[in-house]
């Protein structure tokens, strides 16, 4: 009997009264998209345009990339007779793509640093490491990534004006995030100090970065910053630009940071000042976690930014992955095939955006809990 007026206190249907609307029935898929579909005109006219889109644009996109495609192995150009993409464009330019003109007799070099470099991912990703080894593997990581790409020791060194393709990018891009992150932080920090010196530094460095593009920082550091060092020293271009994108980057984060510092209310700064801590102890273990917990999405954006941005080290010479991708598109053997090159392109692009940002969206629902 029990169990009779359950189900039916379950399945009956609420009457609508003035001050309680009446809730929604969905029935399967039909009541599914009558709720986030078409429940008004504006809406029903916007999925009517989208599936008539995608009804023109998908069919001949697969047609062209993977049904009437060309997948051979063999480096040779694709027939003319063919009206799908040519695949084997990116078989044959792999290498290139992927190192950039690195010798060919050297590459188990890359290929071990990309081994340790993934194994690294692997370990931060399933959380294999407490974090304070977690942090101190990934400064640790590049040295012996850096020695066997550049040699060294034992190793036949490599000039880095052979160094490219999507190896470039993401050594860039991941020095570049290791250190500017660090640096950011440090210039928030000091732009709230009481110090007016440190103060007045730490802001101007910030807003006369925040003031100009990254493709003036890179000019500066590739073409103007020689001609003010002394006579006999050099310092490597590739070295110099690295050193203007994290520049760039650790200014943007510092005002990524310094919202989060704003957010912390200021009792919990009283508190544990009342409880004898002193300044820095109350920043490194009171303030600073919660702030960067607060800006972890801003944090991440940053970053997949900073890896998008080093396509632009092609204006200063030096060929990353997209300008990989340019020059193998231009190569006489394999003109036009710059669609298959810049769709690869995007896709190897956003895996690595994507998995980034999955990577911060699983901390940021971590620190919720």
């Amino acid at each position: 009997m029990e169990t009779q007026k359950k189900a039916e206190q379950e399945t009956r249907i609420f009457k609508p009264t003035p001050d309680q609307p009446a809730p929604l029935v969905s029935v399967g898929v039909i009541g599914w998209l009558k709720e986030n579909l078409f429940n008004s005109t504006i809406n029903s006219l916007l999925t009517v345009i989208a599936l008539l889109f995608l009804w023109y644009s998908v069919p001949p996109l697969i047609s062209w990339a993977i049904i009437d495609a060309t997948w051979s192995f063999v480096p040779e150009p694709c027939s003319p007779e063919k009206s799908g993409a040519c695949w084997t464009f990116v078989f044959v330019k792999f290498r290139v793509l992927m190192l950039g003109l690195y010798p060919e007799q050297f590459l188990w070099r890359p290929a071990l640093a990309f081994t340790i470099f993934a194994a690294v991912c692997v370990i931060t990703a399933f959380r294999l490491l407490g974090t304070r080894l977690l942090i101190g593997l990934w400064f640790f990581c590049p040295l012996p990534i850096f020695f066997l790409i550049n040699g060294g020791f034992a190793l036949e060194t490599v000039s880095q004006t052979l160094w490219g393709g999507l190896m470039l990018s993401t050594g860039l891009a991941g020095i570049g995030i290791l250190l500017s992150i660090p640096l950011g932080i440090i210039l928030a920090l000091g732009r709230r100090s009481k110090l007016i010196l440190i103060k007045s530094l730490c802001v101007a460095t910030i807003e006369c970065i925040r003031g100009v593009p990254l493709i003036t920082i890179l000019f500066m550091a590739s073409v103007m910053l020689p001609i003010f060092l002394p006579q006999g020293m050099d310092i490597n271009n590739l070295l110099r630009v690295q050193i203007g994108i994290i520049l760039f980057s650790s200014a943007y984060i510092a005002e990524v940071v310094r919202g989060g510092l704003q957010a912390i209310p200021p009792g919990q700064i009283e508190a544990a000042s009342s409880l004898g801590l002193k300044s820095w102890t109350v920043t490194c273990f009171v303030v600073l976690p919660q702030a960067l917990r607060h800006v972890i999405p801003s944090l991440i954006g940053r970053c997949v930014a900073l890896f998008k941005d080093t396509s632009l080290v092609i204006i200063v010479g030096l060929l990353d992955f997209l300008g990989m991708i340019k020059a193998s598109a231009q190569d006489p053997e394999w003109l036009g095939y710059d669609a298959e090159a810049y769709v690869f392109c995007a896709l190897i692009y956003w895996i690595i955006c994507f998995s980034m940002s999955q990577y911060g969206k699983s901390i940021e629902h971590r620190n919720q809990w």
